[in-house]
C-alpha cells in the first residue's frame, strides 16, 4: 500500500474476496501491534460507521492489558465500538497454538453477539511468505502450501498482498499508537526464529511467494471439488463400514478419499499425518489389509474400510 490510496486498495481488496460489501458490517481484530491497527485505521475509513474491534487478551504477558488497554482509548476517540474478551481456563499444550485457538474462538463469539457479518484480520504479505516456507519445510502438500487463506468462512484477510514495512509506515504516517510483541522476536518460536533469518534476505519475493500461494489454494479449491464428486459417486456405506468402487484414480485424489472415509467413520479423531495415509494407499493398491487406529482398509477391486473387532483394540 505504499503506492496509491491505501484505503481505496482495501477497498479493492474486500470487493475481490467478497463481492459487493454495500451494507455489511466488519469486525477487526487488534491486537494493539502496527499491522493490525493500521488495519483497523483502513477498515474505520473504507467503511465509516460499519466498523467495530475486538482485542483478546490471553493474560500470558504482565504488559497484555495495557496494550488492550490502549486500543480501547484509541477506538473510543475514532468512535469505534471496541470489546477487550479474555480466554477462560488454563493454558493447554502447546502455548502459541492454545492462544490462537482460544482467540478465533472468542473472536467468532464476539463476531455473532454483535451481528457482524465479517471479521477481519491483519494477516499480511510476510505473514504468508514465513507460514509457506515454515510449511515447506514439514513436508507440506497443496493444502499446506496454500498457506493463509485470503478467505476461510467468516474470516477476511485483505493484506495479504500488502508488505508489513507498508502498514508500519502507514501506523507511523497516521500517528496510530501501537506496540510490539516480545514474542514476535522471541527466538524460541519458530515463526520468530525464522523471520529473525529472514530479515536480512533480499532476494526473496514475499509478494511473488504470496502469488504462488493463492494459486495454490485455488488448486486446492479445485481438488476438494473434485473429491467431493468422486466421494458422492464411488463412496458407499454398508457392511458396518464404508466401500470405495473406483481406486484407477490418482495417488492425490485418493489419498483425499480415504481421509474422508476416516472422518466419516470416526469424526472426533484427529485426521492420521500423511505419511500413514501415504502407507494405506499403497498397501491397498497392493491388494493387501492395513489397520490405522481402530480401522481396517482392505484393497483388492474395491477398497473396505471398517472398525476392526472390538477384541482387536481393547
Amino acid at each position: 500500500m505504499a503506492e496509491g490510496d491505501p484505503v481505496a486498495e482495501l477497498s479493492r481488496a474486500m470487493m475481490a474476496l467478497v463481492g459487493d460489501a454495500d451494507g455489511a458490517r466488519f469486525g477487526v481484530a487488534v491486537s494493539g501491534g502496527p499491522d493490525s491497527m493500521a488495519l483497523l485505521d483502513l477498515a474505520a475509513r473504507a467503511f465509516p460507521g460499519r466498523v467495530e474491534a475486538a482485542t483478546v487478551d490471553h493474560g500470558l504477558r504482565e504488559a497484555s492489558a495495557a496494550e488492550a488497554a490502549m486500543v480501547a482509548d484509541w477506538c473510543a476517540g475514532a468512535g469505534i465500538a471496541h470489546a477487550t474478551l479474555h480466554p477462560t481456563g488454563a493454558v493447554r499444550g502447546n502455548v502459541q497454538s492454545w492462544a490462537r485457538a482460544q482467540r478465533y474462538r472468542l473472536l467468532e463469539g464476539w463476531r455473532a453477539a454483535r451481528g457482524l457479518d465479517w471479521l477481519l484480520t491483519a494477516h499480511h504479505a510476510d505473514d504468508q511468505l514465513e507460514t509457506l516456507l515454515m510449511r515447506l519445510n514439514r513436508g507440506a502438500g497443496v493444502g499446506g502450501l496454500a498457506g493463509v487463506r485470503a478467505r476461510q468462512g467468516v474470516v477476511l484477510r485483505p493484506l495479504l498482498g500488502v508488505r508489513k514495512a507498508d502498514l508500519l509506515a502507514s501506523a507511523l504516517e497516521r500517528g496510530l499508537p501501537h506496540v510490539d510483541d516480545p514474542s514476535n522476536s522471541d527466538a524460541r518460536f519458530d515463526r520468530a526464529a525464522l523471520r529473525m533469518a529472514l530479515a536480512g534476505v533480499d532476494w526473496i519475493d514475499a509478494a511473488a511467494a504470496g502469488r504462488s500461494a493463492a494459486a495454490l489454494a485455488e488448486a486446492e479449491e479445485a481438488l476438494d471439488w473434485t473429491v467431493d464428486d468422486l466421494e458422492a459417486r464411488h463412496v458407499h456405506a454398508g457392511g458396518g463400514g464404508l466401500t470405495l468402487d473406483r481406486t484407477d484414480l490418482p495417488r492425490e485424489l485418493l489419498r483425499r478419499l480415504i481421509l474422508r472415509m476416516i472422518a466419516r467413520l470416526q469424526p472426533d479423531a484427529a485426521p492420521p499425518r500423511g505419511e500413514a495415509v501415504d502407507r494405506l494407499v499403497a498397501a491397498a493398491r497392493r491388494g493387501e489389509k492395513m489397520s490405522i487406529g481402530r480401522l481396517i482398509l482392505k484393497g483388492g477391486a474395491c477398497w473396505t474400510l471398517t472398525l476392526a473387532p472390538q477384541r482387536r483394540w481393547q
